[in-house]
């Protein structure tokens, strides 16, 4: 009986202690934030592209954001690229290692790039193509053709023929004016529905500025898009938002870089938190946020010496990056935790120039030589990960990748190299992420290791490797 007794005795305290233990890994994985295959794929893509197209491109003209953004275009017939060609256009940003590819459909005039029926000033209006052109057609089509995942960006934060500036018609107080924001709150919940059913599945969506929900007075978008588009990428309104900006647009973002946040939605709410210390929460994340939310670097492809130009414009080739600078900026945007948005844009031709065309496969080119293979690699699960080099071996960069569909564990970590015997530090940090990369002093090691040294779960790291280039 004194057995039986002291058995029953130590189930009884075992069970209630298995069971709490049980609840608070449940309640520890709960912490984490884990992203969704959308945003998993968002971040896989590393590199993606934006092309900006527009009215203003045919007019010869310096682009000026503040005049197109109120001044309607005179004639909509200038539009005319007799050799438009959307499959060039996707094979240049291709060669640069771009996986999702962007077309702006409606921007700042306000002009469609497809066949609306319910935006009259569209590509219906134009004599180019009898007025039977659509270009959001032919760019989707050329991105399934070469493999690149299509994604759309709708402006209706502007539209310069229509009078609307940040997002609303002029406010008068009359019934005229009432009527007016009611119609184009319509017209564009109208052209995402056009365009979220027309085109098949779409990676990314993408509102310039965001999109002001009903209960800030604008269009009620987010339900249409939801409707048609299961798994996209939402960017951005007050209702949702499944990436941020990055705070900058240089392509760039600042280091750690968590792709967490402390609430679902990254603009039009929280600005007084937002806007703080010039986009600092932006910029870096939170890593106790409870919201998977990674940021974005965009930058334009023409953005060198003082210039940032999204469109196209007459002899403006001087201003696009030299590869130096773009490697740079891939460092401090993919090999910080943040997928690069490039902005590229088609000439009055229709076609992507041949200068911007050189430097995207340069581009794709160097990122391949880099890293593409490595002097080792090694994964696996833990917080000490080590790898031997066939013999005492310069290397002068390293990548680190965590496993994020668990979330981000790691809160900070050493790579240490044996250097002649002798363990020294290369490189600290705090934030891995989707990938870490990292130039270090070029250096003579016989091994390297990763060490981490805080983290709030088992981690899983898919990647370590070291380079010499």
């Amino acid at each position: 009986m004194k057995k039986i007794g002291l058995l029953f005795l130590l189930l009884t305290l075992l069970i209630p202690v298995s069971g709490q233990a049980k609840e608070q890994v449940k309640k520890e994985k709960a912490v984490l934030p884990l992203p969704t295959s959308a945003q998993l794929n968002w971040q896989n893509a590393e590199l993606v592209a934006v092309f900006h197209y527009d009215l203003h491109v045919f007019d010869g003209k310096k682009y000026n954001q503040a005049y197109n953004r109120t001044t309607p275009i005179s004639d909509i017939n200038i539009f005319n690229p007799e050799q438009l060609d959307t499959d060039q256009w996707i094979r240049s940003v291709k060669e640069a290692g771009v996986k999702i590819a962007i077309l702006t459909a409606t921007h700042e005039t306000g002009f469609a790039l497809y066949q609306s029926d319910v935006n009259p000033y569209c590509m219906k209006a134009l004599k180019w193509r009898d007025g039977k052109g659509d270009i959001v057609r032919d760019f989707v089509n050329s991105c399934r053709k070469y493999g690149v995942q299509p994604g759309i960006y709708i402006g209706i934060r502007w539209n310069s023929f229509l009078g609307v500036y940040d997002f609303m018609m002029p406010k008068d107080g009359t019934k005229f004016q009432e009527n007016r924001q009611a119609f184009y709150n319509k017209m564009c919940e109208g052209m995402t529905e056009e365009l979220m059913s027309r085109y098949g599945d779409l990676s990314i969506v993408w509102y310039d500025g965001g999109g002001h929900g009903p209960e800030l007075g604008g269009a009620d978008i987010l339900p249409i898009v939801e409707k048609y588009q299961k798994n996209i990428i939402f960017y951005h309104n007050s209702q949702r938002a499944d990436i941020r900006w990055g705070g900058s647009e240089s392509g760039t973002v600042s280091y750690p870089c968590w792709a967490t946040f402390p609430f679902p939605y990254s603009h039009s709410k929280n600005q007084d938190i937002i806007f703080k210390d010039n986009f600092r929460l932006l910029k870096t994340g939170d890593p106790n946020g409870k919201y998977y939310m990674p940021a974005m670097s965009d930058a334009p492809l023409r953005g060198y010496n003082g210039r940032h130009e999204w469109f196209w414009e007459p002899e403006d080739e001087a201003h696009i990056f030299p590869l130096e600078n773009l490697m740079k900026m891939y460092l401090g945007s993919v090999g910080r935790n943040s997928t690069l948005i490039l902005g590229v844009t088609p000439d009055d031709r229709g076609l992507l120039p041949d200068a911007d065309v050189k430097r995207l496969k340069e581009f794709g080119q160097e990122i391949k030589r880099r890293y593409d293979t490595p002097l080792g690699s090694v994964e696996g699960e833990g917080k000490r990960l080590q790898m031997k080099l066939p013999a005492e071996t310069k290397i002068c960069a390293l990548a680190i990748a965590e496993d994020i569909r668990l979330g981000e564990r790691v809160r900070s970590y050493k790579v240490e190299g044996k250097v002649k015997g002798k363990w020294v530090t290369l490189a600290t940090g705090s934030c891995i992420g989707h990938k870490r990369l990292e130039e270090i002093t070029p250096v003579e090691v016989s091994a390297v290791r990763l060490r981490i040294n805080e983290s709030l779960d088992q981690p899983v790291i898919t990647d370590f490797s070291v380079y010499a280039y």
